[in-house]
């Protein structure tokens, strides 16, 4: 947590987070709330440059906008000169509404519709990461009466799991993304780009999974597909340019994280690249990377307003809050574990554990269980850290919820980037029937 309390001031009785008064901010915008700090956000990329972009030639690196997506974020990365990674229509949209530079737009997905890929190849984005046999043949007829020239990389499953939960994890033989390293089909796919006159192949993707804190996958991944390349190379007398190897790099959520500095990954990456490719008397292809995550994660904090207490004596104690489930369901989908502190106490002396539950009609929805806090009470607010990444983008109108506001924290201002929903906004698409 040492690099990340940078962020945090508790001195005083109010939470300070990149130098902005939480408590401040709940009574002003109201709760639950999200917050999101564009200092952080930007000195990520910054340090993304130094360690990776500026140190290593023929290196490019995509933000994974699935972590976050909205117009304001667009433009900061954008402005950072990053690359952006979409994986559908509706992330290609948002890009395109805020006029990013559709050349530096990545497509992903493992399902991608026609519609999708037509509004990709019609709005040139530079590459399409292409998933299944069949999406060839959909981007060349596409590509085709457009007579427009695609830029593809192909997605492979390297048999490597990434050590996370299996949910997250997407880099093994049995996964639902990618293309499997299987003779018989990833060259058939290999040769259906070559065959192409309207698709230029110009290398492979693989990705392990998300929130990892060990290199070593990368490392082996790495020799499994310039294996893959080297084979292509003496099969086909083709020379793959480019390798994307993801992203995934894990970042601070409780004390439990073995959190490393980026430098961990990306120098055994390239060191891997570099050493295996002069191994095996291949050229060095180009290096893309995809952060996500670690680009947004810690920059974000939920404030939420604390409701009903119960004490179940020799049980535990509920702390419920006016959020959760709706606004951040990870907790509920894969056991995601958090820290939280309470903002208005935040240099009082932990000497309660208690559980924070969400205010769903769900069992399930508990935030954190068994967390270390000051005595609590009605109308306190609770500050859940490193929030920024799949917290907005996963939320969801369950119970008929409303979804909080996002507020963008730069230096000495702070700016509504997402408005908060309303009770019309909830019910804005639905539509009575005649007769009713």
């Amino acid at each position: 947590m040492k690099g990340f309390m940078k962020s945090l001031d508790c001195n005083n009785p109010n939470l300070i987070f990149a130098g902005h008064n939480t408590v401040e901010l709940a009574e002003k915008y109201g709760t639950p709330l999200y917050i999101l700090s564009e200092d952080i956000i930007r000195q990520r990329c910054w340090e993304l440059k130094a360690n990776f972009l500026h140190r290593y030639k023929n290196t490019k690196a995509a933000y994974a906008s699935k972590a976050f997506l909205t117009l304001a974020m667009c433009k900061i990365i954008e402005s950072e000169g990053l690359l952006l990674d979409v994986v559908s229509g509706g992330e290609l949209y948002t890009a395109l509404k805020s006029e990013f530079p559709t050349e530096r737009i990545i497509f992903h997905g493992n399902n991608k519709s026609y519609e999708e890929l037509e509004m990709a190849i019609e709005y040139n984005v530079g590459r399409i990461i292409v998933d299944c046999a069949d999406e060839i043949d959909i981007i060349d007829q596409i590509a085709k009466e457009k007579n427009k020239n695609v830029k593809v990389l192909i997605r492979v499953s390297p048999g490597v799991a990434g050590k996370t939960h299996k949910y997250i994890s997407t880099g093994q033989k049995d996964s639902k993304f990618g293309i499997p390293l299987v003779k018989g089909i990833i060259d058939k796919v290999v040769m259906k780009a070559l065959e192409s006159s309207n698709i230029e192949l110009l290398g492979f993707h693989f990705h392990l999974g998300s929130n990892l804190y060990d290199n070593d996958g990368y490392t082996i991944a790495i020799e499994v597909v310039l294996n893959l390349m080297k084979w292509i190379y003496d099969e086909f007398n083709f020379t793959a340019k480019e390798l994307n190897t993801g992203g995934g790099f894990g970042i601070y959520y409780n004390n439990m994280d073995e959190v490393k500095e980026l430098a961990y990954y990306t120098d055994a990456i390239m060191s891997k690249v570099i050493s295996y490719s002069m191994k095996l008397g291949l050229d060095v292809p180009t290096i893309v990377i995809e952060p996500g995550r670690w680009i947004v994660g810690e920059a974000g904090i939920t404030l939420y307003k604390i409701g009903a207490i119960k004490e179940i004596p020799g049980v535990r104690t509920y702390v419920s809050i006016d959020g959760g489930l709706p606004d951040n369901p990870r907790p509920a989908l894969y056991n995601a574990k958090y820290h939280a502190i309470v903002a208005n106490k935040c240099n009082q002396r932990p000497n309660s554990l208690v559980t924070i539950a969400g205010k769903c009609c769900e069992s399930g929805d508990i935030l954190i269980w068994d967390l270390m806090v000051p005595k609590v009470e009605r109308g306190d607010i609770l500050a859940v850290l490193s929030t920024g990444a799949y917290n907005y983008s996963m939320s969801s109108n369950y119970n008929k919820i409303p979804r909080p506001a996002v507020v963008l924290l730069s230096k000495d201002k702070e700016q509504v980037i997402v408005r908060r929903e309303t009770y019309e906004d909830l019910i804005s698409k639905e539509v009575i029937p005649e007769g009713f």
